[in-house]
């Protein structure tokens, strides 16, 4: 298949992050074999960086957790004072309690935010890491596709207690798994901490189950929810709320490690006997089986026989395999990487590469590569605010160099860091990001980068940047500009920079 520079601009823009100096010239001679080429066993690269794996991390979470009871504690036992005004003190006698001052109670206070802050900077330090990662990768395309899998699948920040294992989420339960089968990704996706957290499984307790029985404990159904409706099948996949309630009764049990896991002689019997059941899992996954509901689970008219942690896994496994699957995921990826309606024949495409090869997603990234929709050369997608701040680092051969304006800059756009504002992820179409108020923003920001910006020549970062996907009105703007920063501007908010 004969190729071209139009070509090269396409797979970078639209398959990749964006153009950088000189890319679209390597890349001429065979844009699709350059796309192919990324998908490897092992998966999406990572970001470079020494950072906590889970494992770490859930033990620096634990602690946290720890040390919360006895900041309660402390709490609980200051004194109390008067926390109304003089003038209603006769009326009421309401109070409030004081800080606690007893010097062990201000240091283990003061050493349970500090471990809240570590967390957080760190995990704000992971993100610096994946935004360099897209500013500076070869491998444009397995990086768009690991966010695409990432924003899927997805955890977000809002809460501290998932935004404690976002990072390590991406790099242990997403990118390894991205070229492999979708129902191993899936899988440890659902059984990540971040996951657990996000969607509280981890409270989920079968009422009928040993815990359940003895304590006001009850079912959790947000990851079930969430599995079925955002994950697999899609809301028309077929299932109704009895078949969400039976997953949900399956899933009981998958759950983190706790401090009241540790194995201590002279606990009582009953925490030991808890302890004993308690079953390890990659990545910080544990099965609780005195939380598991017994029985046997009817799911979209299968049964499943009561087997602990395998049951759910079943479940699962043939939710990732079920034909709405194919379908639903084939038409967001088409969407994601072609056009907000997609055409259907890419769609078709998708869904039967998907199904021929049981959800082998090497099989699907080489379909979508290989499809003629993929290089029409019209851009019908807007970039995300992440696109848009990568793509023009990419544009000027730079990368982020801190978190704070990366931060702001991301947050004033509406896409701040790792922080998807419900568990449908970000939005993807241009009506959610081209408003009038968002484009403001992004010229805001576009002034600043380019104010900042130490490239020599706009004409030429306009010609490396787009190629041939640069028109003449455009190049004609960024040439008779009257300040290089305003040529830049001109650049970034021009469609073509602007749509991938």
């Amino acid at each position: 298949m004969a190729s071209s520079p139009t070509d090269a601009a396409i797979a970078l823009t639209r398959l990749g992050l964006g153009a950088r100096p000189g890319e679209i010239e390597r890349v001429a001679a065979d844009p699709r074999g350059w796309a192919t080429a990324q998908i490897r066993p092992q998966g999406a690269p990572q970001p470079s960086g020494q950072f906590a794996d889970t494992a770490q991390r859930v033990a620096q979470y634990v602690d946290y957790q720890s040390d919360a009871g006895q900041v309660r504690r402390d709490r609980r036992s200051a004194p109390q004072v008067d926390a109304t005004p003089a003038s209603m003190a006769a009326e009421t006698a309401q109070t409030a309690p004081a800080p606690n001052t007893d010097p062990d109670a201000v240091a283990r206070r003061e050493a349970r935010q500090a471990a809240r802050r570590e967390i957080t900077q760190d995990t704000a330090q992971e993100f610096l890491a994946r935004a360099q990662l897209g500013a500076t990768t070869d491998d444009g395309f397995a990086e768009r596709w690991a966010l695409f899998w990432a924003n899927a699948v997805t955890v977000s920040a809002v809460k501290f207690a998932s935004g404690a294992f976002v990072g390590q989420y991406e790099r242990e339960a997403i990118r390894p798994h991205v070229f492999g089968r979708f129902e191993d990704l899936v899988l440890a996706a659902e059984q990540h901490p971040a996951m657990l957290l996000y969607l509280d499984q981890a409270r989920s307790v079968g009422p009928d189950s040993m815990a359940g029985a003895r304590r006001n404990a009850g079912l959790n159904e947000n990851l079930a929810r969430e599995m079925m409706e955002l994950h697999t099948v899609g809301a028309d996949g077929g299932y109704t709320q009895a078949d969400v309630t039976e997953l949900a009764r399956a899933l009981t049990g998958w759950s983190i490690p706790a401090a009241r896991d540790q194995r201590q002689p002279n606990r009582p019997r009953r925490a030991r006997l808890m302890t004993a059941q308690i079953e390890p899992g990659p990545d910080g996954f544990v099965f609780r089986a005195n939380v598991h509901e017994p029985g046997a689970r009817t799911v979209i008219g299968k049964t499943y026989p009561a087997a602990g942690l395998a049951q759910g896994q079943a479940i699962l496994r043939d939710l990732a395999r079920h034909p709405a699957t194919a379908k639903r995921l084939s038409r967001r990826l088409a969407a994601h990487f072609v056009a907000d309606d997609p055409p259907p024949a890419l769609v078709a495409r998708l869904e039967e590469a998907w199904t021929r090869s049981g959800g082998d997603l090497a099989q699907v990234a080489r379909a979508l590569i290989d499809a003629p929709e993929t290089w029409t050369p019209q851009p019908a997608k807007i970039k995300t605010p992440y696109d848009f701040v990568v793509s023009t680092h990419r544009a000027l051969g730079t990368r982020p160099q801190r978190i704070q304006p990366l931060r702001q800059a991301l947050l004033d756009m509406g896409q701040p860091p790792f922080a998807a504002p419900s568990p449908e992820g970000w939005p993807d179409a241009a009506a959610d990001w081209a408003g009038p108020d968002a484009l403001v923003k992004r010229l805001n920001w576009s002034r600043t980068a380019a104010d900042a910006a130490q490239a020599a020549d706009p004409n030429a970062v306009a010609a490396s940047a787009l190629g041939p996907r640069l028109g003449d009105r455009t190049r004609l703007a960024v040439a008779r500009a009257e300040s290089r920063p305003e040529a830049l501007t001109l650049l970034f908010m021009s469609p073509e920079f602007q749509r991938r």
